[in-house]
């Protein structure tokens, strides 16, 4: 399979995705598309981090998961601006075929999905963090933060930012990173009493 053909499959697959959308899910999908809304959720995470597993390992565990953010948004951006593969917004043949733009277009180029790696690099090295609670009262949590990482990635879809490729990029990355310095975190927080 060509270049070309992975790119006009990425493109047929992102339109019907795209184009699912009904009065309920439009607000839903913007919603869980905003970054802003989230930060309030980013805070929570963190004092119930110093809750549940001590100061001393939640301040491991917020700086590996600070990491995980910026490793994800920067590596997004190199490959963004050195692929440069335009987003599905600011593709003339994309538009053409209906694809639906529920927010501003944003940056040209769309490969792969920040938001994607971000909120899956979050849930990844966060669920970690939890993991260290000795309690074990982390369940619920992990199963609320892979929901709202899976809904933020595939959002990017619904509102029009990317495709879907760029998102399961984002989500492979994402996950990896998390796990790196989740992992990472985890040695420094065993040497912590």
């Amino acid at each position: 399979m060509s270049w070309q053909e992975i790119h006009e499959f990425d493109q047929q697959i992102t339109l019907a995705l795209n184009s699912l959308h009904s009065g309920i899910t439009d607000p839903v999908m913007m919603f869980f598309s905003s970054i802003p809304v989230w930060i309030p959720m980013y805070a929570i995470v963190a004092g119930l981090l110093f809750w549940r597993i001590g100061w001393k390992k939640a301040l491991v565990a917020i700086a590996s998961i600070a990491l995980t953010f910026l490793l994800c948004d920067q590596i997004a951006n190199l490959f963004k601006d050195g692929i440069a593969r335009l987003r599905p917004c600011h593709d003339e043949f994309m538009v053409g075929a209906g694809l639906r733009i529920l927010e501003g277009k944003g940056g040209l180029y769309g490969f792969f999905s920040g938001h994607a790696s971000n909120s899956f690099g979050f849930a990844v090295s966060s669920s970690m963090a939890f993991r260290n609670d000795s309690r074990l009262k982390y369940r619920g949590y992990s199963v609320w933060i892979f929901f709202w990482a899976v809904m933020v990635s595939i959002s990017r879809i619904f509102v029009g930012k990317h495709y879907i490729g760029d998102v399961v990029t984002g989500i492979i990355v994402g996950t990896l990173l998390g796990l790196a310095c989740g992992f990472a975190a985890r040695r420094i927080m065993k040497k912590i009493k």
